[in-house]
C-alpha cells in the first residue's frame, strides 16, 4: 500500500517555543502531498523533515491568522525556485483573498509557480475535488472566516473468497468484476460485485483548527481514521478559549467522541505551557475520548490508521 503519513512541521499556537514551531502539516495521501496552514519556519521544517516543494501538490489554508500562513510566501517562492512543474491548487477563505493576494506576492521573485486559487465559502460543505479524493471545506467558529477540511478516499468494496469460489469467479473475472461491477460467470449465470463483495468505507482524515466547539468540527471529523484538532489551552484556561474562539484539549476530545473519530493528533498548544503540561493535554482528552490519542510534537510523524474492515 503507498504511503498514508501525517508529518507534522509545527505545533505552536500564535506564537513559536523552543520546541514548538509555528503551525505546519503535510499529509503525503499515495501520489498526493497536502500542506496545511504552513506558518513562519515551514520552508525550515520541511527540509528537517526530508520534504521538498515538488512534494506538495495542494495547500489548504484554514483561516489567515499569521501562525497558519505567514509561511505561505516562503512556500509558493520555494515552488518557483525549485522549478515545480505541477499545478498547486491553494484552498482558502474567500472572505480572505485579498490576504492570499498579499502574501502570494509578498516580494519579488521569479515567480514561475502555478498556484491555482480555490476560495471557499458558505454556510455549507465546499467539495474541492481530486479524482482519486473527495475533499472537502466546512466552515468552523473563530474569530474571523475560517474553514476545516476532510480527505475522504472513495468507498469501495472488499472481496469475499469464499462467495466468489461459490459463483466460480476466479483468475481475470475478479478484477473485471470490480471494474464493471457485474460478471457472467463460466456456468453462464450473472454475479453483481454485491453478491461476492462487502462495502469497505474509505480512509478519512480530518483537519481541524482554531475552532469554537461547533457542528462543523463534529462534522468535519465523522468516522475519522485521523482526525488532527487543535487543542490550544487546558481546563485551567477554558474562559481564554471561550473568547478567543478556540479548543481546549478536553473539548477536542469530546468532539472527537461526538464524532466516532478512531485516532486523534493534538495540537495548536499555547505557548504558555511547557513540556511538563503535555500530559495533561492527554489526560484531560482521555476524559472524553477513549480512542488513540497523540499530542504532537514537531517532526512527529503519525501513519493514518488502516482501516479493518
Amino acid at each position: 500500500m503507498s504511503a498514508r503519513e501525517l508529518t507534522v512541521l509545527g505545533t505552536s499556537s500564535a506564537v513559536p517555543t523552543p520546541r514548538r514551531n509555528h503551525n505546519g502539516y503535510f499529509l503525503r495521501w499515495d501520489g498526493h502531498g497536502i500542506l496545511f496552514d504552513p506558518g513562519e519556519g515551514t520552508q525550515r521544517q520541511m527540509r528537517a523533515a526530508g520534504l521538498s516543494a515538488h512534494d506538495i501538490t495542494r495547500i489548504c489554508i484554514t483561516h489567515f491568522h499569521g501562525d497558519h500562513s505567514l509561511g505561505l510566501p516562503g512556500t509558493i517562492q520555494r515552488i518557483s525556485r525549485d522549478g515545480v512543474p505541477h499545478r498547486v491548487p491553494v484552498a482558502h477563505p474567500a472572505q480572505g483573498a485579498a490576504y492570499f493576494e498579499r502574501l502570494r506576492h509578498a516580494t519579488a521573485f521569479h515567480d514561475t509557480a502555478r498556484i491555482v486559487p480555490q476560495p471557499v465559502a458558505g454556510d455549507g460543505a465546499c467539495p474541492l475535488g481530486e479524482t482519486d479524493l473527495r475533499i472537502t471545506a466546512l466552515p468552523l467558529e473563530h474569530s474571523l472566516p475560517c474553514y476545516g477540511y476532510r480527505i475522504a478516499e472513495p468507498d469501495g468494496w472488499r472481496m469475499l473468497p469464499d462467495r466468489l469460489t461459490a459463483h466460480g469467479v476466479t483468475g481475470p473475472l475478479i478484477s473485471l468484476l470490480q471494474r464493471q461491477g457485474w460478471v457472467d460467470a463460466p456456468d453462464g449465470h450473472r454475479v453483481a460485485l454485491a453478491d461476492c463483495a462487502q462495502p469497505r468505507p474509505g480512509q478519512v482524515m480530518a483537519f481541524v483548527m482554531d475552532t469554537a466547539d461547533c457542528p462543523g468540527a463534529v462534522e468535519l471529523a465523522r468516522g475519522a481514521d485521523l482526525l488532527v484538532i487543535e487543542s490550544t489551552y487546558l481546563d485551567s484556561e477554558e474562559h481564554l478559549a471561550a473568547s478567543h474562539g478556540h479548543l481546549t484539549a478536553r473539548q477536542a476530545g469530546r468532539v472527537a467522541a461526538r464524532a466516532g473519530a478512531r485516532s486523534v493528533v493534538l495540537t495548536h498548544i499555547s505557548e504558555r505551557y511547557g513540556a511538563e503540561h503535555d500530559p495533561l493535554f492527554l489526560e484531560q482528552a482521555a476524559q472524553e475520548f477513549d480512542g488513540t490519542l497523540t499530542l504532537a510534537q514537531d517532526l512527529d510523524r503519525v501513519p493514518v490508521p488502516a482501516r479493518t474492515g
